[in-house]
């Protein structure tokens, strides 16, 4: 039986201009070498990370950076923290740096603060790329938290600047901030939230409510992509999340569905198109 289901993929999906800067530099060095050492996923999505790997990209983790000379090797758009620029320097290591403008910003920002003596906390995920180089701009003295009950149980300072992820939800980052307000603490508070990623939240709501199903495609690392299924699933209750096309199958549908089919910052718009493609074949 076909399904014979209607597929329309969300034209403000797929990569931020942070990614796409940082893979098309990663190309054009793997088309003229042949290879290149990347520090870390170079996106979180490993269908992506699978393609460039076959061209030649080598992801390296924190620990074999020290083990490497005169070599180049390419920093993500999650940006590093100072002590890979000086790992670099003593090995001869050619840097090429596609941090996101975003981050370099808020790292900025935040050193700036540290130097000044004040008392740090940032809103983001634990252990995430962005975050460990935001830490090492306070050399690892800030506090990360991810949850705002994280907190119940700390000793804060009575004043403090607070600072998020650029990933992070616009609305939960001003909820955190009334919230502490209301228990009485001198917040100096920094919305440095990329807007590409906040404007997809409302983009996205209206996208999710057309259709009778959502598809979300997303790697399952990607932090800015737990958000944003959440919102479809805010917005359509039938919203399916998947990292790959092969996790999908006709009985998931019926015939004649509307099927919206988006993704994260990290989620690849050739992706999308290959799931498109294999709804349309039910």
């Amino acid at each position: 039986m076909s399904h014979q289901l209607h597929v329309s993929i969300d034209k403000d999906s797929g990569f931020c201009f942070g990614v796409v800067y940082a893979i098309d530099m990663a190309e054009e060095i793997l088309e003229e070498e042949g290879y290149l050492y990347c520090l870390g996923d170079i996106v979180h999505n490993d269908e992506e990370v699978a393609r460039l790997k076959a061209k030649g990209l080598r992801i390296i983790s924190h620990q074999d950076l020290p083990h490497l000379n005169n070599e180049k090797v390419l920093i993500r758009a999650h940006g590093e923290s100072p002590e890979t620029y000086r790992i670099a320097l003593e090995n001869n290591i050619t840097l090429i740096d596609a941090s996101c403008p975003v981050v370099l910003k808020l790292q900025n920002r935040i050193k700036t603060s540290f130097d000044e003596k004040e008392q740090i906390l940032i809103f983001g995920k634990h252990g995430h790329a962005e975050v460990i180089g935001l830490q090492g701009q306070t050399n690892n003295e800030a506090l990360v938290f991810q949850d705002i009950d994280e907190l119940d149980t700390l000793e804060l300072p009575a004043k403090f600047t607070l600072y998020s992820q650029t990933t992070k939800s616009t609305d939960k980052f001003y909820q955190i901030k009334d919230e502490l307000l209301k228990r009485g603490y001198e917040v100096k508070a920094n919305d440095t939230i990329c807007r590409q990623v906040s404007n997809r939240y409302e983009d996205l709501a209206k996208f999710a409510q057309q259709f009778n199903k959502i598809v979300f495609v997303s790697g399952r690392k990607s932090s800015n992509g737990k958000v944003l299924y959440d919102v479809c699933l805010r917005n359509n209750p039938q919203s399916i999340f998947i990292s790959d096309p092969a996790e999908l199958d006709a009985g998931m549908f019926k015939p004649n569905e509307t099927i919206g089919v988006c993704g994260a910052t990290s989620t690849p718009m050739w992706l999308m198109q290959k799931v498109k493609e294999k709804l349309e074949s039910f």
